[in-house]
């Protein structure tokens, strides 16, 4: 399946950033055989609404967009209402590659930052998700059972503060531009509502102003705020959250 982890999906943040217009081009291939014929479409969220940006065919596997640009944002590429993989929209010549495996961009600082991290976080994720599969093989090995939940909850936490640490320095790393909001994004539109998290706590208190007002994480911190006084006064009223 090559359609990018929720984590990533619809992660779109534009910033402006340059006061002049200028082109971008993306060039792509896949080695995917069902994109072949496929309309794609460079999306970004836009007054909380997702607008198109820019549409191409993908023939014999290769397809490109080519236009003009005067705001740095993070854009995703969709396959009709599917969205397949974020991309920084920049200054350079974008390198886009699909197949079953993973999928990459490359050629320009944001794009190449962007996909390192992508690729670490999923390496993680990975070994995480590999944990049932150990525990499964300890069981067989006739290992016994308080062993195998202490050797494999010692391994769990070491793997989930190792991703902790990745996101928010990640983050921390890119306030001031467009990468550090869009992760933001993504990291808080996991929870059911926008809440103040440890995490969150300590990403704000080192935070940049320019990270600070962004639209976004503003709008998110006012909601988040608002959300836990409601959830103190209802834990003081004793009628639980």
């Amino acid at each position: 399946m090559f359609v990018m982890r929720k984590f990533f999906a619809l992660l779109a943040v534009p910033l402006a950033l340059l006061s002049c217009s200028k082109q971008y081009i993306i060039q792509g291939s896949s080695t995917v055989q069902s994109l072949d014929g496929k309309m794609l479409y460079l999306k970004a969220l836009k007054d909380n609404q997702l607008v198109d940006i820019d549409s191409c065919e993908v023939i014999h596997g290769q397809f490109e967009f080519s236009g003009v640009w005067d705001s740095t944002m993070m854009v995703n590429l969709f396959m009709d209402d599917e969205s397949i993989m974020p991309l920084v929209l920049e200054e350079g010549n974008v390198q886009i590659h699909i197949d079953h495996a993973e999928q990459s961009v490359t050629g320009t600082p944001l794009n190449d930052t962007l996909y390192a991290f992508i690729h670490e976080k999923s390496r993680i994720d990975n070994q995480i998700a590999e944990l049932s599969h150990k525990e499964s093989q300890m069981i067989m090995d006739g290992m016994d059972h308080d062993e195998i939940l202490r050797i494999l909850s010692e391994q769990a936490a070491r793997l989930n503060q190792k991703n902790d640490s990745l996101v928010i320095g990640f983050i921390s790393r890119n306030f001031d531009n467009v990468l550090g909001p869009g992760v933001f994004m993504i990291l808080t539109s996991s929870f059911p509502y926008p809440i103040i998290t440890p995490q969150i706590d300590s990403l704000m208190s080192i935070s940049t102003p320019y990270f600070q007002n962004n639209s976004y994480v503003k709008e998110y911190m006012k909601l988040a705020k608002e959300n836990m006084e409601l959830m103190k006064e209802r834990q003081e009223a004793g009628l639980g959250i």
